[in-house]
């Protein structure tokens, strides 16, 4: 089986994430999931160390146990793949908006390092959710809880009390 590469920033991984997780896991036998970061930038919500513990958290006693690693890694993601030895890098598509950057990024990751991305759909109910709007939805004192695994939930209730 192969080993895929799923980029971003994870702050916070939320229920979408875990699709396409879930998803790549069942079709390649391996997930690596990279922790993207810039280490000279003081930013968001979580740390690294706080997102690798959510991330483990989220994915425990799930389908992907077992066939995921987390990493995290300063840089672009085709450094990241590269120095995971994936096969490919895996990208999430929610609707038209994400085909059109993310084709962008596939041809010059392609161009530049000579991996390939594979995408993948979310499912229908997970269309909507991004961790920018899981951010501001706990950031004003809403409830995140049906886009986010219940470890997130209760991670960003205790931030921002």
């Amino acid at each position: 089986m192969a080993k895929v590469l799923y980029p971003g920033s994870f702050d916070p991984i939320h229920l979408g994430h875990v699709d396409i997780i879930d998803q790549a896991a069942r079709l390649f036998g391996h997930v690596v999931i990279a922790i993207l970061h810039n280490p000279e930038k003081h930013g968001g919500v979580f740390t690294v160390d706080q997102r690798r513990n959510l991330i483990h958290g989220a994915l425990a006693g799930g389908p992907s146990e077992g066939r995921f690693s987390v990493i995290a890694h300063p840089g672009l993601a085709v450094d990241a793949a590269k120095a995971a030895d994936a096969d490919f890098i895996v990208k999430g598509l929610r609707n038209s908006g994400d085909f059109e950057i993310e084709q962008q990024m596939a041809h010059t990751n392609l161009a530049v390092a000579g991996v390939p991305t594979v995408y993948l759909p979310s499912s229908p109910e997970r269309s909507s959710v991004s961790s920018r709007f899981v951010r501001e939805i706990a950031q004003y004192g809403g409830d995140p809880s049906s886009m986010v695994p219940a470890n997130v939930a209760s991670a960003l209730k205790e931030i921002f009390a």
